[in-house]
């Protein structure tokens, strides 16, 4: 998924019931997306934040590969878009890939047929 960064949220930390230290991220990403355009992700693991925190900014273009994990507690599921890789984007502007333009010149060439 390709997006801005809107918003990078406050480091959490924390131990485990197995009395191992864990921290997390989450960050806020604007896909450009007309419906539900905003999209939170969590970066989990105490070197995958750092690194985050050191190459990433708010208002870059970014993106982000992740898994959807899903946890029920009291009867209710609770969804995480767990981001386990983050790169600046070629894209200039969330939703303006290159792919997508020449696919669009493709199919009107492809539509211009003489009958």
């Amino acid at each position: 998924m390709t997006g801005k960064i809107l918003k990078i949220l406050e480091v959490e930390k924390g131990t485990s019931k197995s009395g191992k230290d864990w921290q997390k991220i989450n960050f806020v990403l604007s896909t450009g997306n007309e419906y539900n355009p905003e999209v939170a992700f969590q970066i989990f693991g105490e070197e995958k934040v750092a690194n985050f925190i050191k190459y990433n900014k708010v208002g870059q273009v970014v993106d982000v590969s992740f898994n959807i994990s899903s946890r029920e507690y009291n009867g209710k599921y609770f969804h995480n878009l767990d981001a386990w890789k983050v790169f600046k984007s070629d894209a200039a502007e969330p939703n303006q890939s290159p792919l997508k333009e020449v696919e669009l010149e493709k199919a009107s060439a492809e539509d211009d047929l003489p009958f």
